[in-house]
């Protein structure tokens, strides 16, 4: 928010030097973007969190500064002259116009009051000038006053031209399915019902909150205003700027929460000035409809408290007057009182309207700290630490991530809900029905997934898309589904997704177990699903313990995610993978001796699967066989009969305590064929 030096100085004296008052604001959590100068005036940048409203406008700011600074904060309670009984009667009807609010869950108060003779016209320079200072374009003289209490109090008005107000009414009520409503932007909109109007007895004159209408806009004409201050919801002005997309200054701070003490000022603040910059007179009394804002609780400050929580002490005269200076008060709505609890341990204060962000103590000792000072608070001369153990879980997920970044694979993360036909492409460890949310959290995304490899492969699709032709993915994360006691099931899984093929994943998962230090043997089974390739799909389990499947999409499941080319999919329950893990650091003695390698070429029958063939080899040949390194398969039906197969493997050797002759390697290969020969019915290819 951008506010002007000047301006400011009309309610506090301000420090000499800009750039100490700069820092000293953003000290107190008003940071500081930037200073620009605008003629004999210098405007502050300063960013206002969401938690402050009160300080969207100069009087929140200047309050601020006559807080920090201990100096007076000067605001006069405006009393614009009224022209004695209200028009054409007596109260209310003599007001020429009634406020109904139709709709109180979207307008908590509306007021309105009414200046008659006004001349429109240029505003005043000075106006102008403020304005200009703040980014506000200038319109008309009493548009520009509307804007001028924006930025003054930082509650928004809108002026009405009163003879376009249709039936001397004013109805704030909710508005039409598919009500067509004119914005001054000259934009044609289409309402509908959550969003709340300004209506007159015939049709739409304002969106509240947001932006006024183009058929009462104030125009060279207008010789009656109707002045409106008034306290929306907050919600309601939100859903209504974002569903249309127009924002407004006035929304914005809306949007944020408004004082709704602050309405009657603002609306007193601005006919004041139209009375002295656009002449006119204001009908006596008001339209006031709505409730008055609730009481606010009181809160309870113990000063032991705060140099509990601080770790230091701050003088209790000083807490008083920093409380005092933000505006508030004790009980008895006077200043805050040092003495209300036993022997002067603190008091209880009522926060003032335009705070509602202060509703406990420790919002009380927050305000008190950062108006007294940080850079007040003594360096700690002990630092207290407490020992702490990562957890085994955590532990595992670090050799996992380390595993998959070295072979290639990048760590995605993935929303957790996605849309029915993701969900239903592939969930294998669960066929309960899916958790569905009531509204979708994204767009069509209304199921949390009962398995994460399909939402890596829309990640898939979107670099297949972009031309990345080399895309490797894992994710860790959790799975849901319903259970039958009605509450939530969900499991940890490792997803991993590559445009690799089945083997080369197959590589990455036996790599991950060996960094993992499982002991218990990589058992493989057969597996069907219509989105994987048949006989390029397994179930793999550790010691009889579900691990998890892998898979080459088929045809049918490149189609379901409109892939052009090859993918392969694995997931595997992560609890399991920690559940076998071996996290001792252990050192292994690399021997000093070569390695011999043979290559074997093996006839089996088209049922034998790799896994099975090698699992007979390793416990054919012994400990001298330290590596199986699957090399091609190769089909001849006119050399070795329909329905065989060639399997190429190269057997590497090598002992710990001498180099291995060409006899000594030969037997351990004739060994490890042989098993393979009695375990799946191999046959060596000679030659």
């Amino acid at each position: 928010m951008l506010v002007s030096l000047r301006w400011l100085a009309d309610f506090v004296e301000l420090p000499a030097s800009h750039a100490e008052l700069a820092q000293r604001l953003a000290f107190a959590g008003l940071n500081h973007e930037g200073t620009d100068e605008h003629g004999d005036d210098t405007t502050l940048d300063l960013e206002i969190t969401s938690n402050r409203p009160d300080c969207l406008g100069h009087i929140g700011v200047a309050r601020e500064i006559a807080t920090l600074y201990d100096r007076p904060l000067n605001v006069k309670d405006p009393r614009p002259l009224q022209a004695g009984p209200p028009l054409g009667g007596v109260p209310p009807a003599g007001l020429g116009f009634s406020v109904e609010i139709a709709s109180p869950d979207l307008c908590r108060r509306y007021t309105a009051r009414l200046v008659r003779g006004v001349k429109i016209g240029p505003s005043a320079p000075w106006l102008i000038q403020r304005l200009a200072a703040v980014g506000m374009p200038t319109i008309n003289n009493v548009v520009d006053i509307t804007n001028y209490v924006l930025m003054e109090c930082g509650q928004p008005l809108h002026a009405f031209d009163f003879a376009e107000v249709r039936g001397g009414k004013i109805i704030v009520r909710e508005a039409l399915p598919g009500e067509p409503f004119e914005a001054i932007d000259h934009r044609t909109y289409e309402l509908r019902p959550g969003i709340c109007v300004i209506a007159d007895a015939e049709r739409a004159v304002a969106l509240a909150g947001v932006m006024g209408g183009a058929n009462s806009e104030i125009s060279e004409a207008t010789t009656d205003v109707l002045i409106e201050a008034a306290d929306f919801s907050q919600l309601a002005v939100r859903a209504a700027a974002r569903a249309l997309n127009l924002h407004s200054p006035s929304s914005y701070r809306f949007e944020r929460g408004m004082d709704p003490e602050g309405v009657d000022w603002a609306s007193r603040r601005c006919c004041e000035l139209i009375l002295e910059l656009a002449g006119g007179k204001l009908s006596a009394g008001m339209a006031d409809a709505g409730q008055p804002a609730p009481q606010r609780e009181p809160i309870t400050l113990r000063f032991a408290q705060i140099e509990r929580l601080l770790g230091y002490e701050i003088p209790a005269e000083e807490v008083t007057r920093i409380l005092g200076g933000l505006g508030l008060r004790g009980l008895d709505g006077g200043a805050p009182s040092p003495n209300p609890l036993p022997q002067g341990e603190g008091y209880a204060v009522l926060p003032p309207s335009w705070r509602k962000d202060l509703t406990r103590e420790i919002d009380l000792i927050e305000e008190v700290a950062r108006v007294y000072g940080y850079d007040k608070a003594p360096p700690a001369t002990h630092i207290k630490l407490t020992t702490s153990a990562r957890r085994e879980e955590d532990r595992t997920l670090d050799i996992v991530r380390r595993t998959m970044n070295s072979l290639g694979y990048f760590e995605a993360v993935t929303a957790s809900v996605v849309d029915e036909a993701t969900d239903d492409a592939f969930h294998p460890f669960s066929d309960a029905p899916p958790l569905a949310t009531l509204s979708p959290m994204l767009r069509g995304a209304d199921r949390l997934r009962r398995s994460v490899a399909p939402s890596l492969l829309v990640v898939l699709k979107t670099n297949e898309s972009l031309g990345n032709e080399e895309v490797r993915l894992f994710e860790t994360a959790r799975a849901y589904a319903a259970s039958a006691s009605g509450l939530a099931d969900e499991w940890p899984v490792l997803s991993i997704v590559s445009n690799d093929d089945y083997f080369a994943v197959k590589g990455v998962i036996e790599t991950l177990l060996g960094e993992l230090r499982i002991a218990a043997e990589l058992e493989i089974g057969d597996y069907t699903h219509p989105s994987l390739a048949g006989g390029r799909a397994v179930r793999l389990s550790l010691a009889g313990a579900l691990l998890g499947y892998l898979g080459e999409l088929s045809e049918t499941g490149r189609e379901a995610f409109a892939l052009r080319g090859d993918a392969t999919l694995a997931e595997l329950r992560f609890d399991v993978l920690h559940e076998h893990a071996d996290l001792t650091p252990q050192a292994k003695p690399i021997s000093p001796y070569p390695a011999v390698e043979h290559d074997v070429n093996l006839i089996v029958d088209e049922a034998v699967r790799w896994a099975d063939l090698a699992a007979a080899a390793r416990q054919g040949a012994g400990d001298e066989l330290v590596a199986i390194d699957y090399r091609e398969t190769y089909r001849n039906a006119a050399k070795d009969g329909p329905g065989k197969k060639r399997l190429l493997l190269t057997l590497t050797f090598q002992a710990d305590d001498r180099t291995l002759t060409s006899e000594e390697a030969e037997a351990i290969r004739d060994r490890a064929v042989a098993a393979c020969a009695k375990t799946c019915g191999a046959e060596l290819l000679a030659g």
